[in-house]
C-alpha cells in the first residue's frame, strides 16, 4: 500500500499520457506528479510543445527505468505543409513562401519518399534540446546564433504516405531513437524543391505501446474525481516498459544480493546483456547486466 508523506505519495508504475499539443513535456510530467501526488516523477525523452501524443511518465521507483526507453523505436502521424519553410521546422516557428508546388503530385512524392526509407543522414535542427558544451542548441537559435551540427544516421523502418490535399502532405513514420520529424519533413521538401514544414505532429506508438493505450490529462482528472484508485489503476509496471529484456527469477538469498549492490552467478546469459531482475516472489526489483564471468551485476535496483 502506497504511504503519504509530505513529499507526496511513495507510488510507482509507468503512466502512458497522451500529451495535448501546445504543452510542453516539463508542463505534462508536472501536472501529472501533482495529480498523482507522487513524490518523484520523470518522462522518458520529451516531445515538441506543438507535437501531441504518447508520452510516458514514470513515477517513483519507475524512473530509474526511464533511461532504458529512451532506445525504443517511435511512430508518428505528422503533417506538412509543402511550398513554405520555417525557422523552426514547423509552424510555431516564422513561415514563409519557398518554392511552388504546381508541378507535385501523388506520384512525385510516392517516388521521393522511397529515398528516406531505412538509414538515412539528418542533421540535427537548431531548434532542438540537443547540446553542445552544455547549451541546448534551441537557446543559440533564439539569439540567432547557427551551430555546426554533424549528420547523424537515423533508421525510418516505415513511412507510408496517407494523403496529399492543397499542399498539406500527410505521413505515417515508424523510426528510431534520434529522429527530428520536423527535420524529415523539411528534406523531403528540399527533394522536392518546393521547400516544407511540419503542421501536426502526434506520436502515436512508442516501442510496443499503441496511442489507443494513453490517456489524456482531461481524462485523468475525471478518474481522479471518481478516486484515487480509479486512477492508480492505469499505471504499469515499469518491467511491463522493457518487453525486450530477459527474465531472471532470482531465489531470496540471491534477490537480497541484488538489493545490496552484490553480483550472483548465472549462466546462459550473453555478455553484456540486460536483464530483467524478480525476487522470489516473482516481483520486478530492477535491471541487471551480465559480464564474462557469467555474473549479472545490478545496474538499478528498486528498493
Amino acid at each position: 500500500m502506497s504511504k503519504r508523506n509530505p513529499k507526496g505519495r511513495d507510488i510507482n508504475g509507468v503512466l502512458l499520457l497522451d500529451k495535448a499539443s501546445g504543452y510542453s513535456s516539463n508542463s505534462a510530467l508536472q501536472d501529472v506528479k501533482r495529480l498523482f501526488d507522487a513524490n518523484k516523477a520523470g518522462h522518458t525523452g520529451s516531445l515538441d510543445p506543438l507535437a501531441s501524443g504518447l508520452l510516458p511518465i514514470c513515477l517513483g521507483q519507475a524512473t530509474k527505468v526511464a533511461q532504458f526507453l529512451l532506445n525504443g523505436d517511435k511512430r508518428y502521424f505528422v503533417r506538412g505543409k509543402l511550398g513554405q519553410i520555417s525557422d523552426t521546422g514547423d509552424s510555431d516557428g516564422e513561415v514563409v513562401d519557398f518554392g511552388s508546388t504546381k508541378e507535385i503530385n501523388q506520384q512525385a512524392i510516392k517516388n521521393i519518399l522511397l529515398d528516406f526509407a531505412g538509414s538515412i543522414n539528418q542533421v540535427p535542427p537548431m531548434y532542438s534540446a540537443l547540446k553542445r558544451n552544455g547549451t541546448p542548441l534551441y537557446k543559440f537559435a533564439r539569439k540567432g546564433i547557427e551551430v555546426e551540427r554533424e549528420a547523424r544516421t537515423v533508421s525510418i523502418h516505415e513511412i507510408k504516405f496517407q494523403g496529399f490535399e492543397e499542399e498539406i502532405l500527410s505521413l505515417e513514420v515508424s523510426c528510431s531513437k534520434g529522429t527530428y520529424i520536423r527535420t524529415l519533413i523539411e528534406d523531403i521538401g528540399k527533394s522536392l524543391g518546393c521547400g516544407g514544414h511540419v503542421i501536426e505532429l502526434r506520436r502515436i506508438g512508442f516501442t510496443h505501446f499503441d496511442i489507443s493505450q494513453g490517456t489524456t490529462f482531461e481524462g485523468l482528472m475525471k478518474l481522479k474525481n471518481k478516486s484515487l484508485h480509479s486512477l492508480d489503476s492505469l499505471l504499469l509496471g515499469a518491467d511491463e516498459m522493457l518487453p525486450s529484456l530477459k527474465n531472471l527469477y532470482l531465489d531470496a538469498e540471491q534477490a537480497l544480493d541484488i538489493k545490496h549492490g552484490r553480483k550472483v552467478f548465472c549462466s546462459g546469459l550473453d555478455v553484456g546483456q540486460k536483464i530483467k531482475l524478480y525476487n522470489e516472489k516473482k516481483q520486478f526489483i530492477g535491471i541487471g547486466e551480465n559480464n564474462v564471468l557469467s555474473e549479472v551485476w545490478p545496474k538499478r535496483v528498486f528498493v
